[in-house]
This record gives structure tokens, sequence and C-alpha cells, in this order.
């Protein structure tokens, strides 16, 4: 597995990676290789037009995005005004700024206000309300838009791997109750992959293709 890491390292410019290192050691790390790998794989694939990203932190996650999908506009979300204003400033280093808007506040206060639809959501905010930013996530995902979760397995507690602290069992049921909705969701289909502390990435499903599942579930499409 060590193995397999060592070669998931993303290709970006060398100032965005040893600024990406020096995160790993403060407060707020950045996105894990192998997690940022995976989801500039996913916006390579699918070429969003537009992206949003809950839980800005410092923008290295959004500055790669950018990077990789030079003709995307990012809307990021981000609660902490420190992390906020330290973004806006590696926006502005990296000369992505007019392809970002960066909003200063709650998800849960801003979602329900946004419009359009978007390609590609990153939700990477507190893991406690993940099952209350779906249902805006959803209706804000364009069909056959991906909608990656990350850190969902949580050191092996999610999934059984390790004991879960007692302190921890409650954001644990709350990451639980995320995978259990998004995944019996029939307008998604759902893949809970083992990299970094977890992904779920969830793709929605064109309306067609949704109704049929809808029926096989006896339900109305």
């Amino acid at each position: 597995m060590d193995f397999i890491k060592s070669l998931m390292c993303p290709k970006l410019d060398a100032r965005l990676s040893q600024m990406r290192e020096r995160a790993k050691e403060g407060r707020d790390p950045s996105t894990e290789d192998d997690t940022l790998q995976l989801l500039l794989t996913i916006a390579r694939l699918s070429r969003p037009e537009r992206i949003l990203e809950i839980g800005t932190a410092e923008g290295l996650t959004s500055v790669a995005l950018l990077c990789e999908c030079e003709n995307a506009r990012l809307t990021t979300i981000e609660l902490d005004e420190e992390r906020y204003r330290k973004a806006k400033e590696n926006f502005a280093l990296f000369g992505v700024e007019d392809r970002v808007n960066a909003i200063l506040g709650d998800a849960a206060d801003v979602l329900p206000s946004l419009e359009g639809e978007f390609g590609l959501i990153f939700l990477d905010g507190p893991k406690v309300q993940y099952k209350k930013y779906l249902s805006d996530c959803k209706r804000l995902l364009c069909e056959n838009g991906v909608l990656f979760a990350d850190d969902v397995l949580l050191y092996g507690w999610v999934d059984g791997r390790a004991e879960t602290p007692l302190k921890r069992r409650m954001l644990v049921e709350h990451i639980r109750e995320y995978l259990r909705e998004i995944s019996s969701d029939p307008d998604f289909i759902t893949s809970i992959l083992d990299t970094g502390e977890g992904a779920a990435v969830s793709v929605k499903r064109t309306s067609f293709v949704s109704g049929l599942a809808k029926n096989r579930n006896g339900r109305k499409a």
C-alpha cells in the first residue's frame, strides 16, 4: 500500500507542492496526495465548467482544481475568517482570483441561496453536516456531475477497522448516515473508496436512467 501511495503524487506547480507540504504540518492539513490525485483525475475526465467546494481551508485544493480545469470557475465556501483571508491571498498569488467566487459563511446558510448547476462538487466541510448539505448538493449538481465527499472513513472508525473513541461516536454516526443516504439514492451511483481517509464518489444519473432505477425499486419515475 505504501508503494501505491508513493505513486499517487499529483503533478503540481512546484510552488503549490511546497505550500501543500507546509500545510500538512499546520492546524488545517491540505488534502492528502492520493485523494487530490483522484479528485484531479475526476476533474480531468469530467471537465466541469463550474466547480463548488465546501470547505476552502487555505485554498490550495481550489488552486489545484483551477490549474487542472483551465476554463472552469469555482465557488468555494469557508466559515473560518482566517482561512478565508489566507485562501484569498493564495488565489491572488496563483493568478486565479478572477475565476473564484470565495464566500465567507456557514455552508448550511449559503448553499440554499446558490443557483445554477455545477459539474463537480467537492464536499470537505464539517463532517457532521454532510447529510444536511446533501439535498442542496443534489439540487446544484448537474446530470452526470460528480459529488466527491472526502474523509468518509476517518481512520477506519466508520467502516469498523478501528475502534471509535467515545467522543467521536456521534461524528461517525453522522458520516454513516450520509453514506447510507447517498448509497441508497437512486439518483446517484456511488463508490466508497479507501483513498486517503476515505472518499465517496457519487455520479448523478440522467433523468432517464434515474427513472428506470426508481421503477426497479417500486417507485414512480
